[in-house]
């Protein structure tokens, strides 16, 4: 055979392009490598960023700075006593917020003084950070601060839009090692298990933390450069995805040399084969992955529109660096790579004279992980034999539709038994685990995927989550955290009117630069009132003739100016607090109902603030996932059925995914709901399954289907699929496994988002691997047969030959 001749490549080229390749690699990752660390200078945790840019909340953030003097992230900080605050306790309160504001370099000025509670046993303050500094630092050094001077007995507690960032920022913290870590020992274990090998796992392993140091340097500089939207949920789907795809890929690769050196003496001719081998199908699933995820492109979202090209670049490296610095590594050390289980070189003549009772080169062979058939001798040679005596006979035997005896001894071991179920009983089979599947997919309705409060996004202990609490047990709970209603000025009576109507508002207040406190209350009727015993407020002693706010020996009946709002481009920013916490479903139904009602009063009012965010999120992901699900869909049945050139295939393994996706989803939600105690899920949550399960899960289909295809092209359909099943089993079981360990490890990593995409894809993923593609794909094709690849017939190759 032509590949076991050497080729004509000088033995100095053959040692000087791998170590090339290598060393570029090696650069790569040492000038990437450091971006590690340097992630949070480009990333954004900030939910109104995702927004698009027409948005009620995005243009009503975008225009809060024309109201204010600063740009500033409020901290509410809660002061909690067992007993009643006294004005000693007050007064110690107002000396520690002072003390804190020049201690803590990113507190800005505008602080306000301790406000106590009706009961009497809390007290309240708002200071501002600075929205440019590390939130998480700044959060902390004002909580040390504060708890430092504070009389004891007293509880501080940081809340407010600061303190739910500094928690995001927390548990997103351990992406950079923690993940790593978790991730990398899961492959580790499981390379050794499958390669029973010393040192081919840190090869593979190499192969993925190369792909994953050149991905993240590219995607760092497309952040900084304003092209991409980095956020920690992004990052941490980057890590596992790369290492995921990249070990996946990588298991193809040495499989195939491995498979490759028992037939020839040159590593070089080996590693060559398994790469030329190996491409068609790594590109084929790369290339469907890419697709998948760049659909994502419709998203109106930011942080999903990222994510598509920020995900096809780190699966684009992973399979450069598979197909590159792997075979370089293995072409370098060779058959030791494999050691101590080192593959041994079988004679093809030798092989020949024992076999020459048999009429075909795959009469006598077996299999490894690269699902490739490979020639044995002795008692292996046996597993696999062609039991029919002429090619009429083998015709016959294969199409005949009710035949349940497989037309080759298919050995021993799971998947051999698993292929001769699929012949005894294909259409029980694929019936019953498709009962099976709807059953799990039953409960999808269960899965309460319409938001989750922000002070939910972080699993654990939150002390911003446990101050949201303590201040709605003694303040309105929305203060800190308001509604913002930009309106024009001369609807803004009309504005505030409506807004008071709303039982769950507190107040309602316009901004002003000219009052000490920044805002001017606005009475039920729409009034502007003035502070108390300042101009315009209620009248004070008039003893001597001069009312309260005039300057001292001004004329009797003088009065200062009365303070004004702030008027920018003709609008006002109204502020309106809330009686109920701001990320709750109460919160939310207020902001729809206030947007109603200022949309048939005041026309032009736009609301935002934290609550209108989360509404305007939420139903923006919403639309995305309702677009963007089929467009996937489509797009990989075009794939699919340019790939296997036919249309009811693809049709049908299509359809057999949707089905694994929606069991999935099903089981997720019983999981979540009864087993974990999820208080909801982001309406994305079933966007990013969707596009992981189906484009990762069609990969196993298509490493199937494609191998089916090619056996049927000399076997016939059904012992095409006999065959497939057996030879493919190996490596797609191998990367299942590892592509469901790595998503898992995301399950570290205290956000809520993260955990449910680890359980939905990592579930998903052995639910693919095991149920899917062992028995409901490979049962329904034998029992469709031949008429699975119209319009085409493959198989007639087979009846002509």
């Amino acid at each position: 055979m032509s590949f076991l001749r050497s080729t004509r490549v000088p033995g100095w080229l053959r040692v000087l392009l791998p170590a090339l390749l290598v060393l570029v690699w090696l650069a790569g990752a040492g000038v990437g490598g450091p971006y590690f660390g340097k992630v949070d200078e480009v990333s954004s945790n900030d939910r109104t960023a995702y927004l698009p840019e027409s948005s009620e909340a995005t243009v009503v953030q975008n225009r809060q700075g024309d109201f204010t003097e600063d740009d500033a992230l409020p901290a509410v900080v809660v002061f909690v006593s067992e007993d009643t605050l006294d004005d000693e306790d007050l007064a110690a309160i107002a000396e520690a917020v002072d003390t804190a504001v020049d201690a803590v370099p990113s507190v800005i000025d505008g602080a306000s003084p301790p406000i106590p509670s009706e009961d009497g046993v809390a007290a309240q303050a708002f200071i501002p950070l600075d929205a440019d500094a590390d939130t998480g630092e700044a959060v902390t050094a004002l909580d040390e601060a504060l708890t430092a001077e504070v009389p004891a007995g007293i509880d501080v507690l940081v809340t407010g839009p600061a303190g739910f960032s500094a928690d995001l920022a927390a548990g997103f913290a351990g992406i950079d090692g923690l993940l790593l870590i978790v991730a990398l020992s899961a492959v580790f274990v499981i390379l050794l298990l499958v390669y029973r090998s010393a040192l081919l796992p840190f090869a593979v392993l190499g192969t993925s933390m190369f792909a994953l140091c050149v991905a993240l340097l590219t995607v760092w500089w497309l952040a900084k450069a304003g092209v991409l939207l980095l956020s920690g949920q992004t990052q941490g789907i980057l890590f596992i995805l790369v290492i995921g795809a990249a070990t996946d890929y990588a298991l193809l690769v040495t499989a195939r040399a491995r498979e490759a050196l028992t037939r020839t003496l040159s590593v070089w001719d080996a590693v060559r084969e398994a790469v030329r081998g190996s491409v068609e199908p790594i590109l084929a699933s790369g290339g469907t992955v890419i697709a998948g995820l760049l659909c994502l492109l419709l998203s109106d979202l930011k942080s999903n529109s990222s994510l598509g090209p920020v995900a096809a670049i780190g699966i684009l490296f992973a399979m450069a660096s598979a197909l590159t610095f792997l075979p370089a590594v293995l072409t370098l050390m060779g058959r030791a790579a494999f050691w101590p289980r080192v593959p041994r070189f079988v004679d093809a003549t030798e092989s020949a004279a024992q076999s020459t009772t048999d009429q075909s080169d795959t009469d006598h062979s077996t299999t490894d992980h690269s699902g490739r058939l490979r020639p044995r001798t002795g008692r292996a040679a046996s597993r696999i034999r062609v039991l029919y005596a002429d090619a009429g006979d083998r015709s016959a035997a294969r199409e005949t539709r009710h035949s349940h005896r497989p037309a080759v001894d298919l050995g021993h071991g799971v998947w051999a038994a698993s292929a001769r179920l699929v012949s005894r009983r294909s259409r029980t089979v694929w019936i019953a685990t498709t009962v099976v599947l709807i059953i799990g997919a039953a409960f999808v309705p269960q899965l309460k995927a319409d938001g989750v409060p922000q002070s939910d996004l972080v699993l654990g202990a939150s002390d911003a989550r446990e101050g949201q609490n303590r201040l709605g047990e003694h303040f309105p709970a929305g203060a800190g955290s308001p509604l913002y209603v930009l309106v024009d000025e001369s609807d803004a009576a009309t504005a505030a009117r409506a807004l008071h109507d709303e039982d769950d508002i507190d107040s309602v207040s316009v901004a002003s630069a000219d009052a000490p406190a920044g805002t001017l209350p606005i009475t039920a009727d729409g009034d502007v009132e003035q502070p108390a015993g300042g101009p315009g407020g209620a009248a004070g002693d008039e003893s001597d003739g001069t009312p309260d706010g005039a300057p001292d020996g001004a004329p009797e009946g003088a009065m200062e100016a009365p303070l004004e709002p702030t008027v920018s481009d003709g609008q006002v920013l109204l502020e309106a607090t809330l009686t109920v916490a701001p990320d709750s479903t109460s919160a939310e139904q207020v902001v729809r109902d206030v947007r109603a009602d200022l949309h048939d009063s005041a026309g032009s009012a736009m609301v935002g603030g934290v609550t209108a965010t989360a509404v305007d999120t939420n139903d923006t992901a919403v639309h995305d996932r309702n677009l963007i699900i089929p467009v996937i869909l489509v797009v990989i049945l075009v794939i699919l059925m340019l790939l296997l050139r036919a249309v009811l295939a693809p049709v049908l393994l299509i359809l057999t995914t949707v089905l694994s996706f929606g069991t999935a989803m099903g089981v997720s939600a019983l999981v979540f709901n009864h087993v974990f105690d999820f208080p909801g899920a982001d309406p994305a949550v079933p966007l990013y399954g969707f596009v992981f399960l189906v484009a990762l899960g069609i990969d196993y289909n298509i490493f199937l289907m494609t191998r089916v295809r090619e056996e049927t092209l000399h076997h016939g359909t059904r012992d095409g699929v006999l065959r497939g099943l057996v030879v493919t089993g190996g490596v797609i079981t191998s990367a299942g496994v590892v592509l469901a360990a790595t998503f898992a490890a995301l399950s570290v990593i205290p956000i809520l988002f993260l955990a449910q995409l680890a359980f939905i894809v990592a579930f998903g993923v052995l639910l693919d691997t095991f149920v899917v593609r062992t028995l409901l794909v490979p049962a329904l094709v034998y029992d469709v047969g031949p008429r699975v690849w119209w319009p085409g017939r493959p198989d007639r190759t087979a009846k002509t030959s």
